[in-house]
C-alpha cells in the first residue's frame, strides 16, 4: 500500500523550513550533499532527506507538472520580490491527506487447467478446436463468478460471444435470460452482429446506458414526475448560452480566459465552445458518479484558478437546474436514477440467470452499484487491467483487481495468448507494464517486429522525420500516429496538409461518432484510439511533460479532481496501450529527453535493431545537435565534424583515452565527456 511518489514532493515542501525553488527542492528529496544550503541549514536531519531516487531532472520534471495541476503554485519570495519560489496549494495539502492508495498490481497465480477441464474440452472440442486452452476454459466454465483477465489482442470478445452461445446451445439457457453489457455503441454493435451471424437472438445486448433508458422508459410514470427525455448537443448549446448569459458574461471573454494560448492553437471558436461545454458537463458528471454534487471545490482551487472555478461552479449550478426544469436527463442521470428506481422498487429488477461484462477495467462506483442491484448468480466479466486509462474520468480500476470483494469467490482466467502482435512487440508491451507484476503475454505471431526509438533535437526535426516515414510507406490507411495531447495532432496536421498526405484525425472529443472508414492515415490520440489496431503505429512526442503528460486538455477536470487513484501509474498504462495498437511496426519517436517510461530493459531489447540501422558517427552527430539546439550555438562550436569521426574511428572506452583526440581540450572533457563515453559504450554493446 503505497501513496504516488510525487506526493514526496508535496511532504518535501511542507517539510522545508522556509520557501525553496525547484533546485534546492530536488536537491533535499535526492540528498545531494553539492548544494551547500543542505548542509547549511541541517536539512539532512528532515524526514524527506534522501527520500526519492529519481533524477533531478525528472524531479523538476514533475515539479512541473504539479504546478500544472495547481498542486504546487509559484509565489513571491519573501525575501525578494523578483524571484518566484514554490509553495503547496489547498489542493496539494489535500491530496496527501487522502487516504493510501492500493497497489495496483494483481499477484494471482496462473490459470489452473485440471483434468476436469482437459476432459470437458474432448468433450467439446468440436464446438471449441480454435481456441487455445485458457480461452476454451473462459468459454465453458460451470464457476459462478468469473474474473477474465484478458490481454491486448487475446480476443475478448471472440471469447465473450463463444460463451454466450456455449450458454445457450449447450447450457439451455434461455437468450432472454441473458445480459450483456458493452461501453460502447460500437462494441454493442459488433457483438449484436456476431451473434445474428451465429444465427443467436433474443439475448440483451446493451451499454450500461442502453439498459437503464429502457429501464426508465418503461417505468417513467413511476420514476418522474412529469416527461422526461435524454439531453441532445441542440440542448446542451442552448443551456450553455442560457447560463453564461445568466451570469452576466459572454463566451469570449470566458474562452480567452478559460483556455491558454496553446489549448487555443489550431481550434476554431466553435471548436473551443463545444471543448468548454463538454467541459463543463464532464465536472456534472464527474461530482453525481463520485456523490461528491454537495462538496464547495472552489474552496480547493489556488488563487490562480479562482476566477475559472467560480464561473464554471455557477454555469453548472444554472446547467442543473435547467435540466431539471426542462425534462432532462444526460448519461449518468440515466444510471442514477435507474440505481435509485431499482432500491425503491426491488420487485420491478429483471432476473437474469447470467451477466457478461465487456472492458471492466472502466467501470466507475455507480456501474458498480448497478451490477450488484441486479444480483445475478452469475458473473462474468472481461477485461484488462494493463489497460486501465479512464480514472481520469471517474473509473476505478480497483473493481477489476478486486473484483472477488464485490462479488465473492471467483475464478481468475488470464487470456495471455496475443494474436495481434509480433513477437518483439509483445516483449516490447511486457517490459513496459513490468511493474504491475501480471502475467506476460506470449505472441502468437512469432515473426519479428520493427521497433525503433528515434530522437530528434526539436520538434520541426521531428515532424519533418514523420512526413518522410508516411512518404515511403506503402498502406496509409493501416497506419495511425498517435500522440498524448490534441495539440501535437494539429500541429502535425498543419505539416500533413502543406504535403498534401491524405489523414483523419481522432481526438478525445471525436471517440467513437463515426464508423466512416478513416482516408489516409489516421492521427489520434492514444485515448481515442483504444480498442483499435494498425499494421503501423508511430507514437510521436514521446518526451518527458507528455508521458506522463503535465497538462491537460480539459482544464475543468482537473479543478475539480479529488480522485484517489495513481495518474501517475495511469499515465504509464496509457503509454503501454499506445504500444499495442501495433501489429508489425512501431516508431517512437521525441525530442530532447525520452519518456522514463522506456525503460532501460525496453531499449535493449531494440538495441540490435537501432544498432543495424544508426553508426555511431550518425549518433554522435545527433547527439551534438540535441546539445546545439538547447544552447543556441552553432554545432561545429561544440565539436568538429572531423572529431566526431576520430571518435567514432577509436571508440575511446575512457576519459584518458577520450582526451588524446584532436578538439577535446580538458573543458570539453569535463563538459561532454561523461555523455560521449556513454554513446560509445551503447554502440559497443
Amino acid at each position: 500500500m503505497n501513496k504516488p511518489e510525487y506526493t514526496k514532493i508535496l511532504k518535501g515542501l511542507i517539510e522545508l523550513p522556509f520557501q525553496v525553488g525547484k533546485n534546492l527542492l530536488a536537491d533535499y528529496l535526492r540528498g545531494n550533499y553539492k548544494n551547500s544550503s543542505i548542509s547549511r541549514n541541517r536539512l539532512d536531519n528532515l524526514p524527506g532527506f534522501e527520500s526519492m531516487t529519481w533524477d533531478k531532472n525528472k524531479i523538476i520534471l514533475e515539479i512541473e507538472r504539479l504546478i500544472q495541476n495547481n498542486l504546487i503554485e509559484l509565489v513571491q519570495s519573501t525575501y525578494n520580490p523578483n524571484i518566484k519560489l514554490l509553495s503547496i496549494t489547498i489542493r496539494g495539502q489535500n491530496e496527501i491527506a487522502k487516504p493510501t492508495l492500493q497497489k495496483t498490481n494483481l499477484t494471482i497465480a496462473e490459470t489452473n487447467i485440471n483434468d476436469n477441464d482437459k476432459q470437458l474440452f474432448k468433450q467439446y472440442s468440436k464446438f471449441l478446436n480454435r481456441y487455445n486452452d485458457e480461452q476454451k476454459k473462459a468459454i465453458i466454465s460451470s464457476a459462478k463468478n468469473i474474473l477474465c483477465i484478458a490481454g491486448a489482442g487475446a480476443g475478448k470478445t471472440t471469447v465473450l460471444t463463444k460463451r454466450i452461445e456455449f450458454l445457450i446451445r449447450y447450457q439451455k439457457v434461455a437468450p432472454e435470460k441473458i445480459l450483456a453489457i458493452t461501453f460502447t455503441r460500437k462494441a454493442r454493435e459488433t457483438m449484436q452482429k456476431r451473434l445474428q451471424h451465429l444465427n443467436i437472438a433474443g439475448v440483451n445486448i446493451h451499454t450500461f446506458n442502453s439498459f437503464c433508458e429502457t429501464i426508465l422508459r418503461k417505468y417513467e410514470s413511476r420514476i418522474y414526475a412529469k416527461k422526461m427525455r435524454v439531453i441532445n448537443y441542440s440542448d446542451k448549446i442552448l443551456a450553455l448560452n442560457m447560463a453564461v448569459t445568466s451570469i452576466g458574461l459572454d463566451i469570449d471573454t470566458i474562452l480567452n480566459e478559460y483556455f491558454t494560448t496553446q489549448q487555443k492553437q489550431f481550434k476554431t471558436r466553435s471548436q473551443l465552445i463545444n471543448s468548454f461545454m463538454s467541459d463543463c458537463f464532464a465536472v456534472i458528471d464527474y461530482l453525481k458518479i463520485s456523490e461528491q454534487e454537495e462538496r464547495d471545490w472552489v474552496q480547493d482551487v489556488s488563487m490562480k484558478e479562482k476566477t475559472n472555478a467560480e464561473r464554471i461552479y455557477r454555469i453548472i449550478k444554472f446547467l442543473k437546474k435547467h435540466m431539471e426544469t426542462q425534462g432532462l436527463r444526460d448519461y449518468t442521470d440515466q444510471i442514477l436514477d435507474a440505481v435509485k428506481f431499482f432500491k425503491q422498487y426491488t420487485s420491478s429488477i429483471p432476473e437474469y440467470s447470467h451477466i457478461l461484462v465487456d472492458e471492466y477495467q472502466d467501470v466507475n462506483a455507480l456501474q458498480v452499484r448497478l451490477l450488484k442491484l441486479l444480483n445475478s448468480p452469475n458473473m462474468f466479466v472481461v477485461g484488462d487491467p494493463r489497460q486501465s486509462i479512464f480514472g481520469w474520468r471517474g473509473s476505478d480500476i480497483n473493481f477489476i483487481l478486486k473484483f472477488d470483494k464485490d462479488f465473492g469467490e471467483t475464478e481468475t482466467i488470464h487470456l495471455k495468448k496475443n494474436y495481434r502482435s509480433m513477437q518483439k512487440i509483445v516483449r516490447f508491451m511486457n517490459l513496459a507494464i513490468k511493474n504491475m507484476e501480471l502475467p506476460d503475454l506470449d505472441a502468437h505471431l512469432q515473426n519479428n517486429a520493427q521497433i525503433h526509438i528515434k530522437g530528434f533535437p526539436n520538434e520541426d526535426a521531428e515532424r519533418e522525420f514523420i512526413i518522410q516515414e508516411l512518404e515511403k510507406t506503402t498502406e496509409l490507411d493501416n497506419t495511425f500516429i498517435l500522440a498524448r495531447t490534441n495539440k501535437s495532432l494539429m500541429e502535425l496536421s498543419q505539416n500533413l496538409k502543406a504535403k498534401k498526405i491524405d489523414h483523419t484525425i481522432r481526438t478525445d472529443e471525436s471517440r467513437g461518432r463515426t464508423n466512416d472508414k478513416p482516408k489516409g492515415v489516421t492521427l489520434a490520440t492514444v485515448h481515442a484510439i483504444k480498442g483499435l489496431e494498425a499494421k503501423k503505429i508511430l507514437i510521436m512526442a514521446a518526451n518527458e511533460g507528455n508521458f506522463p503528460s503535465r497538462a491537460s486538455d480539459h482544464p475543468a477536470i482537473e479543478l475539480i479532481k479529488q480522485t484517489n487513484y495513481n495518474r501517475e501509474e495511469e499515465e504509464r498504462r496509457l503509454f503501454y496501450v499506445a504500444i499495442s495498437r501495433a501489429r508489425e511496426e512501431l516508431v517512437i519517436t521525441h525530442t530532447k529527453k525520452a519518456s522514463y517510461y522506456i525503460t532501460d530493459d525496453m531499449k535493449k531489447l531494440i538495441q540490435q535493431t537501432t544498432l543495424e540501422e544508426n553508426t555511431l558517427s550518425e549518433e554522435l552527430q545527433s547527439w551534438r545537435n540535441i546539445i546545439s539546439n538547447e544552447m543556441h550555438i552553432p554545432p561545429y562550436i561544440i565539436m568538429s565534424n572531423n572529431t566526431l569521426s576520430e571518435i567514432a574511428n577509436t571508440k575511446p572506452i575512457n576519459a584518458e583515452e577520450l582526451s588524446k583526440i584532436s578538439g577535446i581540450g580538458p573543458e570539453k572533457l569535463v563538459k561532454y565527456g561523461k555523455q560521449i563515453l556513454d554513446i560509445v559504450k551503447e554502440f559497443g554493446k
